[in-house]
């Protein structure tokens, strides 16, 4: 309320003078007519003081020389109009004299009074400006996530400000020669060196410069010293964790090699010393030399496994799509996994063809089946294929000891080892599931795991059709006989 009333009486920029004697000339001419009926009720001589009014409206509004001017016109017609001689201007009478310098009087101090506050309220304004502009600024360097991106709406936000046609914040990276284009360059500082440099379009004042340095630069310095000062701490962070994550995968790799490449290391040498000696017998020699050739698959497998995650994790796993069969890749998988008869393939008939890279897929499944294989023990494992809507579902169903709730995201991360894992001897090295989802995600799909504690567990890998999806396999052959 006290905000819009001083807006309403005091402006904070004077009307044009023209407005200003316009108004002069209609407030003396009023006052003048107003004064004829209270001539009735008190003497002449007494109603001037009605001027006055007229005088102090007209200085608080529009200045000091319109309200100088008001003051000798409200004299006048009050000499003219109203005291007798009337029709005749005569200041001859001490009163008509001492009427007009306090007609001047007024207008003089009411209109230095009204200046103030003019230049008050727009002193004001102008700080209230540079409050909201601060606000803006902290709020869009410090609420970026990157102050970088930030520079171009804060510049455009100072251009607003400072009613020029553009602005830029560069930042200082290395020194180069500037151009000189015209344009005014300030340069920023923080902690004792130039930080950045704030290049202004167009001619601004003086005093709007002078504004700026003063008032301006200051808070913008700050704010973007701030900013970058969090971004290259937000850095740090990141490179901390990276590399914190970088020596736990180096010390589990360690872990992983010094441990799972030993045992079978350590068999096949103790195989190949004993089949040195003549006392063995063809049975004994057989099952040896089978041990041999079952520790070099697993330590083979192993290895395959550390260059499948390094790969992945070094970003060199781009899948080749093209048309494949998972049912194709799903065989070729159980082929090469070490598994129990009776295990149970369901697959549709006519399931799509997909596009991804059939030897990741097939690197994926097999890892899926051996873990299934490890887990399930002698209990069969339990394999399904079929199409949903947009999406293909392979789920890979064995009878092991399940998995706990919190584990289920757990077991895809690399070296993770479930404490309820076959202590047969043949423990994975966790880094199997990491592989599985790795390629699934690289070939545009995702993998989860569902279970029920001592229930078993199953594997679900969904993959996405094409939106034109190929022919089924079982369709092309037919399409192919005709």
């Amino acid at each position: 309320m006290v905000r819009r009333s001083s807006t309403l009486l005091l402006r904070d920029v004077r009307p044009p003078p023209a407005v200003g004697v316009a108004a002069a000339t209609l407030a003396i001419a009023l006052t003048t007519l107003a004064i004829y009926p209270l001539r009735k009720v008190m003497p002449a001589v007494s109603t001037g003081v009605v001027y006055l009014l007229a005088v102090l409206l007209v200085s608080t509004w529009f200045g000091m020389w319109v309200g100088l001017a008001t003051a000798v016109g409200s004299a006048l017609a009050f000499n003219w109009f109203h005291l007798p001689p009337t029709g005749r201007l005569s200041i001859s009478n001490p009163e008509n004299v001492v009427a007009l310098c306090v007609y001047l009087i007024a207008a003089m101090i009411v209109s230095t009074l009204a200046e103030l506050a003019r230049a008050r309220a727009r002193e004001a304004e102008q700080r209230r400006r540079e409050a909201d502009l601060a606000a803006e600024l902290a709020r869009l360097l410090l609420g970026e996530p990157d102050a970088r991106a930030a520079l171009g709406p804060a510049a455009e936000r100072l251009a607003a400000a400072l009613e020029l046609p553009a602005a830029a914040i560069e930042l200082e990276t290395a020194p180069a020669p500037r151009a000189d284009d015209g344009s005014e360059r300030i340069p920023l500082h923080a902690g004792g060196r130039e930080i950045a440099l704030l290049r202004l379009e167009g001619q601004p004042s003086e005093a709007a410069l002078a504004r700026l340095r003063e008032r301006i630069v200051p808070s913008l310095e700050a704010l973007l010293g701030a900013a970058l000062a969090r971004d290259a701490l937000q850095r740090e962070v990141v490179e901390t964790k990276a590399l914190r994550r970088s020596d736990d995968l180096k010390t589990a790799l360690l872990r992983a090699v010094s441990h799972d490449l030993r045992s079978p290391l350590t068999a096949i040498a103790a195989a190949g010393e004993a089949l040195e000696s003549p006392r063995l017998t063809p049975a004994e020699r057989e099952e040896l030399a089978t041990a041999v050739v079952d520790e070099s698959s697993r330590m083979s497998r192993l290895v395959d496994k550390l260059l499948d995650l390094s790969r992945l994790q070094g970003g060199a796993a781009a899948p080749r799509a093209e048309w494949c069969s998972v049912e194709e890749v799903l065989r070729v998988a159980m082929d090469e996994t070490p598994h129990p008869p009776g295990w149970s393939v369901a697959i549709d008939p006519d399931l799509p063809l997909i596009r991804a890279d059939a030897a990741q897929l097939e690197r994926a499944f097999a890892n899926l089946l051996e873990n299934a294989a490890r887990h399930g023990g002698e209990h069969p494992v339990t394999v399904r294929a079929r199409a949903v809507g947009p999406r293909l579902l392979v789920r890979v169903v064995d009878r092991g000891p399940g998995i706990r709730a919190p584990e289920r995201e757990r077991i895809f991360e690399p070296f993770y080892r479930s404490d309820d894992s076959p202590h047969d001897g043949h423990t994975g090295s966790g880094l199997g599931l990491a592989v599985v989802r790795g390629f699934v995600e690289a070939n545009g799909g995702r993998v989860w795991a569902e279970s029920l504690p001592g229930q078993g567990a199953t594997f679900v890998v969904e993959l996405p059709l094409a939106e034109a999806a190929a022919p089924s396999p079982a369709a092309r052959t037919a399409g192919g006989a005709r």
